[in-house]
């Protein structure tokens, strides 16, 4: 199990409760965009984020073993092909951190905390940060006035 989070259920409940999040959410993902959401409450998505940056990371190595062990928790076969195929080859870079949770407000009917659950879209190119633009413009002054 992922986390101590009881979540008001049973276990088994709670075990399927879990599938259908991450399974919900690898399938919402749009390839145009790069990212999928899903809305549910803070403490489910808590406990969802860990569990879906497990099957992640277990996608980023495409072998058979790894395949039926992401067959035997996601629910349905046509995620799986879409976590390996068009996810994971996106976050071979990235270590860890695929996800990000959005707290939007409370619900109406009973003020439960509710959140957006997110895959971090990839940036494509590599881009320099300012701070190292800095450091070059630095060192090319320092070079021009030797």
């Amino acid at each position: 199990m992922p986390g101590t989070r009881k979540l008001g259920r049973p276990t088994d409940q709670r075990d399927a409760l879990l599938r259908n999040l991450v399974t919900a959410l690898f399938k919402q993902y749009d390839a145009k965009e790069g990212t999928a959401k899903i809305q549910t409450t803070l403490p489910r998505a808590k406990e969802v984020r860990s569990v879906a940056e497990k099957y992640l990371t277990l996608a980023k190595t495409k072998t058979l073993a790894n395949y039926r062990m992401a067959l035997a928790y996601l629910n349905e076969e046509d995620v799986v092909h879409k976590l390996f195929d068009e996810i994971a080859p996106k976050y071979v870079d990235v270590n860890g951190g695929y996800t990000r949770i959005t707290k939007i407000g409370q619900r109406r009917g009973d003020a439960a905390e509710i959140a957006v659950l997110e895959l971090v879209p990839v940036a494509s190119e590599k881009t320099e940060t300012p701070a190292k633009k800095r450091r070059t413009r630095r060192k090319s002054a320092a070079a021009a006035t030797k």
